[in-house]
């Protein structure tokens, strides 16, 4: 059985960030370089990772981004969100098909998808403002890729940046590419703070 949890955060102020990057809509064009990237797109295997989206933009057609949910991929274990002033944030856990044990304590399920929401549309991300949404995990111990697959959605349509290539890394020609993090051997991976 899946569980959600919700957690609101307010905020006084108008929140002037915003969230990932990417847009389109049915029957738009997407514009060149339009996506939803990790900062850091590589890192070590077996290590704490911070996965910070950046979001540029909102969808085509739309005046602001209202909602980012990001589905973790397979291996990204321990998943905490980082909450954002004026948005909710959802965490929904599936059980584990092999349970772990972290901490002393033994793990049946893991965190599969963050949802931020913006609680008001004051609070909303304007489409020409930049945002960053924040997740930390640790990685598996085997080098590799893995996919964060983002659902921007805006006041006016939805991008699924979840396509993925048939083989590689490479994200060229995918129109609504997913976010590649490169899992490389322990020691050879840049500063992944």
């Amino acid at each position: 059985m899946t569980s959600i949890k919700k957690i609101s955060f307010s905020c006084h102020a108008p929140l002037l960030t915003g969230l990932l990057a990417g847009s389109l809509a049915m029957g738009f064009a997407m514009p060149a370089g339009a996506h939803v990237t990790l900062e850091q797109p590589q890192a070590a295997a077996g290590s704490s990772y911070k996965a910070v989206l950046r979001v540029g933009h909102a969808c085509a057609g739309a005046t602001s981004t209202t909602a980012i949910t990001v589905s973790l991929p397979a291996g990204f274990a321990g998943a905490k969100p980082v909450p954002k002033a004026g948005w909710t944030t959802t965490v929904q856990r599936s059980p584990l098909a092999q349970p772990y044990e972290s901490h002393g304590r033994r793990v049946t399920e893991e965190v599969t998808t963050i949802s931020w929401q913006a609680a008001s549309p004051a609070s909303a991300l304007p489409g020409d403002f930049y945002d960053e949404f924040v997740v930390r995990g640790r990685l598996p111990v085997t080098p590799g890729i893995l996919w964060f697959k983002v659902l921007q959605t805006c006041d006016v349509g939805a991008a699924d940046w979840a396509q993925v290539p048939a083989s590689g890394a490479s994200v060229k020609g995918l129109p609504l590419p997913a976010a590649p993090l490169e899992i490389m051997p322990a020691g050879h991976a840049g500063h992944n703070h």
